[in-house]
């Protein structure tokens, strides 16, 4: 082999690795709503912590999570940009990870199935729609942080939604289906 052909098949290697890590172990390739697929490896990483780790170990793990996605997402955004040709490609959803984490490190109270279901659910709605600023974030702020900092916003408001639902559900009696703090 000729030394051209081996970076050749050097930079074939790299992007595959990229790809994966950079797709959420490929999630975010899913060709409808590759942002909420792609956030489902925040859900699997905050179950996994949730039921096998104990208490007081879970914040400490979700965030070394979250912070490791986070410099992943800044080491990763130039390849990403240039690879799929886009300033914000749909296939790189580390940002979602991210921010979907974001929402039981700032919220832990209720049922594991309750932070989850909710706590995604508001993340991607409020996510899709970007409420100000993270419209503004979107739309202005280019680059890793632009890319990342939209979704910590989203989810920033997610968490806001579920201290509400927390609150308002025993006011009209649903607190077992929204957010329940007593067994």
């Amino acid at each position: 082999m000729t030394p051209k052909s081996n970076s050749i098949s050097d930079n074939i290697s790299k992007d595959r690795l990229y790809i994966i890590l950079g797709s959420a172990f490929g999630l975010g390739l899913c060709p409808f709503a590759p942002g909420t697929c792609g956030a489902l490896l925040g859900v699997l990483i905050h179950i996994v912590v949730a039921i096998l780790l104990p208490i007081e170990m879970r914040m400490v793990v979700l965030t070394i999570s979250f912070l490791l996605i986070c410099v992943a997402n800044h080491l990763l955004t130039p390849w990403a940009t240039t690879y799929w040709r886009s300033k914000d490609p749909s296939h790189f959803v580390l940002d979602e990870v991210a921010g979907y984490l974001l929402v039981p490190i700032l919220f832990h109270h209720g049922k594991l199935w309750q932070i989850v279901f909710w706590g995604f659910l508001l993340f991607r709605i409020l996510d899709i729609i970007k409420v100000p600023p993270a419209r503004q974030i979107d739309r202005n702020m280019g680059g890793a942080w632009g890319i990342l900092l939209d979704d910590l916003v989203s989810a920033g408001y997610a968490v806001l939604f579920l201290y509400v639902l927390m609150w308002i559900g025993p006011q009209i009696g649903l607190d077992k289906a929204l957010i329940s703090i007593s067994d």
